[in-house]
C-alpha cells in the first residue's frame, strides 16, 4: 500500500513519519511519498522525517519528492497538509483582522477566510492529480486549514473522495483517558458540530459515561485543555467544548488578550520556525541526525509551551521531548490511520472525522460539512445521529455554518459580494462594514493567489 503525503515539507513531518512507520507493518504501507514544493524545506525536515522512519521501520520505502505527480501516482491514500504563502502570509492574515479590533485566528477567525482563499486553488488541483494518477478509490484526508472552510469547498467542488481531519477531539479524548489513568483508545466521545466548534455530548471511558465526572474534576482544568474554560459554561452547555471555542465564549478576552501580548500566534511561529529552519540548515543532517534532533527539541517545545498563550494566558509549563521509539499517540495522522485501520478489518469501529450531515443535526442541510462522531464500514464514513440538539449550540454552529457555507460560494465563484456576506455574518465579525474592509485588504493582501476574482 502507498500513502503520500502532500506538504511533507512541513515542520510536523517527523511526528507524521512516526506515526505512520510504526503503524506501516500492520496496515500493508510499504511505500511513503512525501511530497513538497519547498525544496529547502522538504531536504530539511523531509529527510528528519525520512530518518526517523528508517530508525523505526528501514522495510518501508521512503521518497522525498517536489513532484506532486510522482507523489500521488498509484497511492491508496493521500494526507494534505499545506500552507499556502507560508508563515509570512499568516503573520499578516492575522494581523489584518487584528489592526481592525477583529479575532485574527487562522481557523475561527477572519484570518481563516483569508488563509483558505489560497489553500483551495492549490487542493483542488492536487485533488485533480490524485484523481487522475493516484488509484481507483483514492482517498484525502485533509488538514489543511481553515479544515471546516476548506473541506465544505473541497465537497462543494465534487471532491467526494476527501474527509477533514481534526487531531483535537481524538487528542481531548487522550487527556481524558490519561486523567483517569486509563488505557489509550479506552474513551469513546459523542461529537457533533463543526471542525473547531464541536461539542461532546457524552465522553464513556471503559463503557462508563464520565461527562460530568470530568467536568466536576478539577484536575481537568489543569491537566487538560479544559484549562481555558469556566466549569460554570461548560454545565450551561451541558457538554465539554472543543478548545477553540475558547475564542467564541470568550472573544473579548482572546482579542484583548492577543493585542496585549508581544507578538500573535503567527508571529512566534515565524520566528521559532525561522530560527530552528535557520539552525538546521547548517547540520548535515544523515551524518548528525542527534544534532539536528536536539535542535528541533529546543524550538518546537518552545512552540508547544506557547500554544494559545497570547489568547488565553495560559502558558504550558512541559518540558518537551521527541522520541522515536515511544508508542504515537497518533495525532492527525493517527485519525488518518484509525480510518485505514477501521476500513481493512472487515468490521465497524467509531471515530470523528469532517464529513456531510446526512440529516445527523437537525437544523442542518445534508451537504453542510460537519465534524461528527461515525461510523467506519467498508471503507465510508456514516454519521452518528444526534437529531434535535441543544438550542443555544446549534445556534452558534448555524451561524458558522451559513458563514461556510457562503465563504465556499466566494471562493468558487471568486465573488468579492459572497465574501462580504460571509464575514458579516461570520459571529467574530457580525459587521457589514469591518467585513468589506477585510475583503479588500484580504484581496490586496493574496493578490498573488487571487486571479479572477470581481
Amino acid at each position: 500500500m502507498k500513502l503520500a503525503v502532500i506538504g511533507g515539507g512541513g515542520v510536523r513531518s517527523m511526528f507524521l513519519a512516526k506515526s505512520i512507520v510504526q503503524k506501516a507493518g500492520a496496515l500493508g504501507i510499504d511505500e511513503l511519498v512525501f511530497m513538497d514544493i519547498n525544496e529547502k524545506k522538504l531536504n530539511i525536515y523531509g529527510s528528519m522525517a525520512k530518518t526517523v522512519a528508517a530508525k523505526i521501520n528501514a522495510d518501508v520505502r521512503f521518497s522525498l519528492t517536489t513532484d506532486a505527480v510522482q507523489a500521488v501516482k498509484d497511492a491508496d491514500y493521500v494526507i494534505t497538509t499545506i500552507r499556502a504563502g507560508e508563515d509570512e502570509m499568516r503573520v499578516k492574515d492575522e494581523r489584518i483582522a487584528l489592526s481592525r479590533g477583529v479575532l485574527g485566528q487562522e481557523t475561527t477567525g477572519a484570518a481563516g477566510f483569508s488563509f483558505a482563499m489560497r489553500s483551495v486553488d492549490a487542493l483542488a488541483k492536487y485533488c485533480e492529480t490524485v484523481k487522475k494518477y493516484a488509484k481507483p478509490g483514492c482517498k484525502v484526508f485533509n488538514f489543511t486549514n481553515p479544515a471546516g472552510v476548506v473541506s465544505q469547498t473541497l465537497r462543494d467542488m465534487g471532491y467526494d473522495f476527501t474527509y477533514g481531519i481534526c487531531d483535537a477531539p481524538s487528542g481531548m479524548l487522550r487527556t481524558f483517558e490519561k486523567l483517569f489513568g486509563s488505557e489509550e483508545r479506552s474513551a469513546k466521545g459523542e461529537v457533533y458540530g463543526l471542525n473547531h466548534l464541536s461539542y461532546f455530548k457524552s465522553v464513556k471511558i471503559d463503557g462508563k459515561e464520565v461527562l460530568y465526572d470530568i467536568i466536576n474534576n478539577e484536575k481537568a482544568y489543569t491537566d487538560t485543555d479544559l484549562r481555558y474554560f469556566d466549569k460554570s459554561l461548560l454545565l450551561e452547555r451541558n457538554a465539554i467544548l472543543n478548545e477553540y471555542l475558547y475564542y467564541f465564549y470568550y472573544r473579548e478576552k482572546a482579542v484583548a488578550n492577543i493585542l496585549n501580548a508581544p507578538q500573535t500566534r503567527g508571529e512566534q511561529i515565524a520566528e521559532i520556525n525561522k530560527k530552528m529552519t535557520a539552525e538546521l540548515e547548517l547540520i548535515d543532517i544523515e551524518r548528525d541526525f542527534d544534532k539536528a534532533l536536539a535542535v528541533f527539541e529546543h524550538w518546537y517545545g518552545e512552540r508547544e509551551n506557547n500554544y494559545m498563550a497570547a489568547e488565553s494566558g495560559v502558558k504550558r509549563q512541559t518540558k518537551w521531548h521527541f522520541d522515536i521509539f515511544e508508542k504515537d499517540d497518533g495525532g492527525y495522522a493517527g485519525v488518518a490511520l484509525d480510518f485505514i485501520r477501521i476500513s481493512q478489518s472487515g468490521g465497524t469501529d467509531q471515530m470523528i472525522l469532517c464529513v456531510p450531515n446526512n440529516g445527523a443535526i437537525a437544523g442542518l442541510k445534508d451537504s453542510d460539512v460537519v465534524e461528527i462522531t461515525c461510523d467506519i464500514k467498508d471503507g465510508e464514513a456514516y454519521p452518528h445521529y444526534f437529531g434535535e440538539v441543544d438550542e443555544q449550540n446549534l445556534e452558534l454552529i448555524r451561524r458558522v455554518k451559513i458563514y461556510e457555507r457562503l465563504a465556499s460560494q466566494a471562493i468558487r465563484e471568486k465573488s468579492r459580494t459572497m465574501a462580504v456576506e460571509a464575514l458579516t455574518l461570520h459571529p467574530l465579525v457580525a459587521s457589514y462594514s469591518l467585513a468589506n474592509e477585510l475583503v479588500d485588504a484580504y484581496l490586496e493582501h493574496n493578490r498573488d493567489y487571487t486571479e479572477g476574482w470581481k
